[in-house]
C-alpha cells in the first residue's frame, strides 16, 4: 500500500519519515527500530506514537514509500483486582 510521508529536514542517512498518512490518519513516528538496505531500496521498522509497529519500504528509483507490515500495539489488560461487571439475562 503506497503511503504519503513527510521527512526529517536534515537526515544525512537518506530520507527518514517523521510521520506518514494511512487511511486519512496522520501516524507520528517516535522511534526507528531497525533498517535494511539494498542497492535501490530500503526497509525501515518504526514505532508510532500509539506504540504500533510498522515496516515501511522505500523504492529509491521511484522515490516511493509503501507500507509492508503493521502490528497494532498491545493493549494492557485490566488488573485482576478490578471489579468484574455482572451480566444479567
Amino acid at each position: 500500500m503506497r503511503i504519503r510521508t513527510d521527512f526529517h529536514p536534515d537526515d544525512r542517512a537518506g530520507p527518514a519519515p517523521r510521520h506518514f498518512f494511512l487511511d486519512g490518519r496522520r501516524v507520528e513516528i517516535v522511534e526507528t527500530i531497525d533498517q535494511w538496505y539494498g542497492p535501490d531500496y530500503r526497509y525501515i521498522k518504526v514505532r508510532s506514537d500509539d506504540g504500533s509497529l510498522y515496516i515501511l519500504h522505500f523504492n529509491e528509483p521511484c522515490e516511493e514509500w509503501t507500507l509492508i507490515a503493521y502490528r497494532r500495539a498491545q493493549t494492557e489488560s485490566l488488573p485482576r483486582s478490578w471489579p468484574r461487571v455482572a451480566h444479567h439475562e
